[in-house]
């Protein structure tokens, strides 16, 4: 069960304006244009068509089946950490580097600008740690990415909305395919079954390894890809009040997790005594993955 800290503020203490710390305008982050003779915007899209052709309700409880046994490895989180050097993210329109220094990254503007939040820049570290998935079998269009929930109508601010989902058998099924869905209105985001991905994977690794990051701090990671709900005003139909309390501390930490992506690479080697304090404190020992 997540503890609660004392040095966890009301949310309300932690809004800061549109960030100053970038190295390129905001308005040219998230750029998801379609441009053929882009590379990298072509990787992006064909990884969000094959995500919207197969994330469907039977797909996502099949990965549940799978994952949520815990018996694909273990490892320690810095063992699993440097898995991420490995590993370009195949959806990511702003960044061609290794994750982990996106990890790193993120981690150290949460740390410049809460040095009191310790719990907020091991969250900054972690919160990409799923991706380990495509390590062992799952290809990235089930591991990267926007999330969304399966079992109802797609958002209409979903990335590539128009034309990505026309081969997703869950369009023409009438269980699936209006407003609610599968759901009740107002059910809330604890009820939604989530596209599957590294979001949902690494909060419920956290929770199986009993870590003691607070609550905050898990939903931060279980829901900072639920874009077209955080970012877009989709979805709101399915959630309720404290869905909210919710939503602001995911947009608190989506200033880290966005918007300091750049090609200035932290000193990844000096930064690991700090952060492997951080991870004795709240992650332990070896994770059942």
């Amino acid at each position: 069960m997540s503890m609660v800290h004392p040095n966890v503020l009301d949310v309300s203490e932690l809004l800061r304006p549109e960030p100053k710390f970038v190295d390129k305008e905001v308005s040219k982050f998230r750029d998801y244009t379609v441009d053929e003779t882009d590379p990298l915007k072509e990787r992006v899209r064909r990884t969000y068509k094959l995500m919207h052709t197969h994330q469907t309700v039977d797909f996502v409880k099949g990965r549940h089946a799978d994952w949520l046994k815990f018996d694909h490895f273990k490892a320690t989180v810095r063992q699993a950490l440097e898995k991420l050097n490995d590993l370009v993210d195949e959806s990511d329109p702003d960044l061609d580097l290794p994750n982990i220094v996106h990890a790193f990254q993120t981690a150290e503007r949460a740390r410049a600008e809460f040095p009191e939040l310790d719990w907020l820049h091991l969250t900054g570290l972690i919160h990409d740690l799923g991706k380990v998935m495509a390590f062992y079998g799952e290809p990235q269009w089930a591991v990267v990415g926007d999330t969304f929930p399966v079992g109802c109508e797609w958002g209409p601010s979903i990335v590539y909305r128009e034309d990505s989902f026309v081969d997703n058998p869950d369009g023409a099924n009438p269980k699936y395919n209006t407003k609610n869905g599968m759901y009740e209105p107002n059910c809330g985001l604890e009820q939604l079954t989530m596209s599957w991905g590294h979001d949902e994977y690494l909060y419920r690794v956290l929770k199986h390894n009993g870590s003691t990051l607070p609550e905050q701090a898990l939903h931060m990671i279980r829901y900072h890809s639920f874009y077209p709900w955080h970012s877009g005003g989709d979805y709101h139909h399915l959630t309720n009040e404290k869905d909210e309390q919710t939503k602001q501390w995911v947009l608190m930490f989506n200033r880290y997790d966005l918007y300091t992506k750049s090609t200035t690479l932290p000193d990844i080697e000096a930064l690991w005594p700090y952060y492997q304090s951080l991870i004795d404190k709240y992650c332990p020992g070896e994770l059942e993955f």
